[in-house]
């Protein structure tokens, strides 16, 4: 870096730039130059800086930060970010502060996929602009809630789905208000394709390379139960940091609500190959895609610890997510939501009596409604973008001064 300022400190130096000013050519392009050179010793297969594809509007760049590090302020910034640490994550309505929450869950894929991807040398802006977007638009109630809203929304029209990856673009492209009237974050291509790509909930991934040729289509127009790979190897590491974030951590949880016991959770070899905790689960998966990704086109685990991730996830579906005690909760969640989605349903009909009620639940839904950033979409889908807004804490409260007598 000394010969980075050795080289360009003398024209550098003689430009002429009030000290006041924050934003001014020289200071652009030294910071520029230290960029690009520090890019240059990135992996051959990372995604630089320089390489992207870019904004669908045309912005004037920052002379400070990188278009990644302004995606990830944008998405840090917004109000959608903030809702998440009042959002479920899989556990309902806690009352133990230790039980993990939607936002906790992001901050766990941030922190593990930074890691994997500084070792693999890769483009940790970029990595952390989608790991901290990807769950961005996740509805209340965690996957119940999406289930239910998927749900609703088929039942007024077929051809609509809601799928918490897509709605994250949804809410960073077109619902998220930037400045006061303007809304959508305009987020660059990588960040977009890694947030609506990242879903990690497919079990038979051990391997992923990136589909670099993905089109701008293949993006904004994801169809339903698509699991194109993301276009990136940046975002190729988010997909697996968002699995391996939550194996270990649900167990953790279950044991802490009383939901699973101390007893052996998966078969001695599991154990064996990763052990018990969090920490050694997280600490060996990660160990793992490191060694089998150095220097590779590829983020890759080893199929014996990939059989034995498998393995915790499965006891997670059926030991955890179909307990009794969850499956209870899932009951009341269905039954608030189906209900919140219907009574707003029927103020569509006529959204100015709704907007002039004496319910402040359906007031403030008339509200959204009527400033809705997409006015010709249809009715249904502006009641499940309000919905999926919702923290749980929200929904709860919504549903009480809906149908409370």
């Amino acid at each position: 870096m000394d010969n980075l300022f050795d080289f360009f400190g003398d024209a550098l130096g003689n430009l002429p730039v009030e000290p006041h000013l924050i934003n001014n050519y020289r200071d652009a392009r030294t910071i520029e130059l230290i960029r690009s050179e520090r890019e240059k010793t990135l992996s051959p297969f990372a995604m630089r800086t320089d390489k992207s594809r870019g904004r669908i509007h045309q912005e004037e760049p920052c002379a400070i930060r990188s278009p990644y590090e302004r995606d990830l302020g944008r998405i840090i910034f917004s109000q959608s970010f903030r809702r998440l640490r009042h959002k479920t994550q899989v556990f309902f309505n806690p009352v133990n502060d230790h039980i993990c929450s939607r936002i906790e869950h992001v901050i766990y894929v941030n922190y593990i996929s930074t890691i994997i991807g500084r070792c693999l040398n890769l483009n940790i802006d970029l990595i952390q602009a989608i790991a901290l977007g990807h769950d961005i638009g996740h509805s209340p109630y965690g996957h119940t809630g999406e289930r239910v809203l998927n749900k609703c929304i088929k039942s007024v029209d077929p051809s609509l789905f809601f799928e918490h990856e897509v709605h994250s673009l949804r809410v960073l492209d077109v619902l998220e208000e930037h400045r006061p009237n303007e809304y959508g974050l305009n987020l660059t291509f990588e960040v977009r394709d890694g947030i609506v790509a990242h879903c990690g909930e497919t079990y038979d991934e051990y391997s992923l390379t990136p589909y670099r040729n993905k089109t701008e289509d293949e993006v904004s127009k994801k169809p339903e139960k698509d699991r194109t790979r993301p276009a990136t190897l940046e975002g190729c590491v988010v997909r697996f940091a968002d699995k391996i974030a939550y194996v270990g951590r649900d167990v953790e949880d279950a044991r802490r609500a009383g939901i699973i016991g101390n007893t052996d959770f998966v078969s001695s070899e599991a154990l064996r190959r990763l052990g018990s905790t969090n920490s050694e689960i997280i600490n060996i998966l990660v160990g793992d895609i490191v060694h089998n990704s150095l220097d590779k086109d590829e983020i890759c685990m080893s199929r014996e610890n990939f059989a034995a991730m498998n393995e915790y996830l499965n006891a997670n579906l059926h030991g955890i997510y179909l307990a009794p005690k969850i499956k209870t909760y899932e009951n009341m969640v269905t039954l608030q939501i189906e209900a919140i989605f219907d009574a707003f349903m029927d103020c569509t009909d006529d959204i100015e009596k709704a907007a002039s009620s004496k319910n402040e639940a359906i007031r403030s839904f008339a509200s959204y409604f009527m400033k809705h950033p997409e006015p010709d979409c249809p009715s249904v889908r502006k009641v499940v973008d309000y919905i999926a807004g919702m923290t749980d804490t929200y929904a709860n409260a919504c549903f009480d001064e809906l149908y409370r007598v």
